[in-house]
């Protein structure tokens, strides 16, 4: 007999074969004896209540074994494409892949355009910029630009709402064939973590390359070849100079590809402007947030994982209610420098896949509506990112990549901070007012708001936490309108805007499964 149940343990219990199978049998009413098999679908930490709780899904054999799992090779048709017609993918982050994946499953050749380096090669050029230090190779490969896009060096995180848009447990396992960790098949809230993704990306793109798919890196596209209104291929520069002809073209580029953008914004009518967020990075002691979220003054002891946690409220500027909340939550990470361009400051996080670090570091943002902008226009949001980034550089004493950093309790107070505690910003942190240059329509909400979430999340709010300027790519602040149907742009027949930089994603699942979306309807463009 095959059966599925959920049992619920104390986290050292949770972590014991032994127990585990002992806890079935009780939940049940049956013999352990009569446990043949048994395996882990679901793991849940339940830190609600004080007596910390594991609740574990299980799938049972009772006087049988559980059946072969389906092997994931025999869940994707990867075959070879070599002489297939192509479809363009522009950007090698989690939409283009997981859109060159699909092609090729559809039978089609894709040819995947970045204007970044290899994964590999990203490497080196992030611990420059990790050292401080901006060279002319960071302009194209830096946290935002190349193999892997901005998830490449991140948390990894896999959790995903978009279950509407499609099959995120199919995203999981395409991840997992390719050399992620198993529990990602497991955990709620499922993450690989930034020492393991590119290996994974790695390992994406070799199966492409293998079964005849083409990439082109160090190549940006400067313009879309457009005749009657469809799509004929695309201009390219750098390595691979020239025009690439398709007459169907994934635009997969990110929301730091400005210049994309700019071009569509000079060319087409195919821009909104679209809501977004901005604000700042905050980071306590990771034993702190322990403590918290754990109710237990020492900390997560040996078999729970480095606490997170999600805050949202609502606060209100002049009259007008706007959400503040958590964003990119990593327990047991670093803060590090997003900075696309010279110029202008940027922060995002990232952790391992330990999440190992002493630091837990988190975005907390302020929503941002089209009507709150000066400007009517496609890129008033853009604008007000750019104008937000450059204060930061102003503000930043002089630094290539310093960040103004300040004391939490000290920004809600509208307190200068003469000293800031440890940071894992590794360019360094430099103590500056946020509260007084940061707009007020932002400042004003973030201070409410870190308020409300210590009431949330007693001791969250203390001078023993670093604030650090600005989170401002939390999501794009431009939208590529597309057919709700065809997914292609009204404008240009055989054009798919596709994932984050386009405006309908927000993280590493969802703009996958947007790839995958986009990948089947540019397959029917013949």
């Amino acid at each position: 007999m095959i059966t599925e149940t959920n049992i619920i343990l104390k986290p050292e219990y949770a972590a014991n074969t032994q127990f585990i199978k002992k806890e079935i049998a009780d939940e049940l009413g049956i013999a352990t004896s009569r446990i043949v098999d048994f395996r882990i679908n679901r793991r849940t930490v339940d830190a609600r209540q004080r007596n910390i709780k594991i609740s574990l899904g299980v799938s049972v054999g009772i006087d049988e074994p559980l059946p072969k799992e389906e092997d994931e090779s025999d869940m994707f048709s990867y075959n070879d494409v070599s002489n297939a017609r192509s479809v363009i993918v522009v950007g090698a982050g989690p939409a283009g892949l997981f859109a060159a994946l699909r092609l090729i499953e559809l039978g089609i050749k894709p040819i995947v355009v970045e204007r970044g380096k290899k994964v590999d090669q990203r490497k080196n050029d992030l611990s420059i910029i990790s050292s401080g230090v901006w060279t002319p190779d960071n302009d194209e490969s830096n946290f935002c630009f190349g193999e892997g896009g901005a998830g490449a060096f991140s948390d990894g995180k896999l959790y995903t709402r978009s279950s509407k848009r499609g099959n995120g447990n199919r995203i999981l396992h395409i991840f997992h064939l390719h050399g992620a960790q198993d529990n990602i098949l497991t955990d709620a809230h499922p993450h690989i973590g930034t020492d393991i993704l590119p290996s994974v990306i790695k390992n994406i793109r070799k199966r492409i390359e293998n079964c005849g798919g083409q990439f082109l890196f160090e190549t940006k596209m400067t313009s879309i070849v457009i005749k009657d209104g469809s799509v004929k291929g695309i201009n390219v520069t750098g390595k691979h100079e020239g025009c690439i002809e398709s007459n169907a073209v994934i635009l997969a580029t990110g929301h730091s590809a400005r210049d994309v953008y700019a071009y569509l914004n000079a060319n087409t009518n195919a821009l909104q402007c679209k809501g977004f967020a901005m604000g700042i990075r905050v980071e306590h002691p990771q034993t702190l947030i322990d403590s918290i979220q754990y109710h237990n003054p020492q900390g997560r002891g040996n078999y729970l994982p480095a606490a997170n946690y999600n805050l949202v409220t609502q606060t209100d500027f002049e009259n007008e209610r706007r959400g503040v909340y958590s964003f990119c939550m990593c327990p047991g990470g670093e803060i590090v420098s997003a900075v696309s361009h010279l110029g202008e400051i940027v922060v995002n996080g990232m952790s391992n896949s330990k999440r190992d670090s002493a630091f837990a570091n988190s975005g907390i943002v302020v929503e941002i509506r089209p009507e709150d902008l000066h400007d009517n226009d496609a890129l008033a949001g853009m604008r007000m990112q750019q104008e937000l980034e450059r204060l930061a550089k102003i503000n930043n004493g002089g630094g290539a990549l310093t960040a103004p950093a300040q004391r939490l309790n000290d920004f809600v107070k509208g307190k200068l901070s003469p000293t800031l505690p440890k940071c894992s910003y590794q360019p360094g942190t430099i103590s500056s007012p946020l509260h007084f240059w940061l707009p007020k329509m932002i400042s004003k909400r973030l201070q409410d708001g870190f308020l409300s979430f210590d009431k949330k999340m007693h001791g969250f709010l203390t001078n023993e936490a670093i604030i650090v300027g600005v989170e401002s790519r939390s999501s794009s602040p431009v939208r590529i309108l597309r057919d709700k149907e065809s997914l292609e742009c009204p404008e240009i027949k055989g054009l798919f805007p596709c994932g984050e930089g386009a405006g309908y994603a927000g993280g590493i699942t969802s703009s996958a499964i947007d790839g995958e979306r986009c990948a089947e309807k540019a397959a029917l463009i013949h």
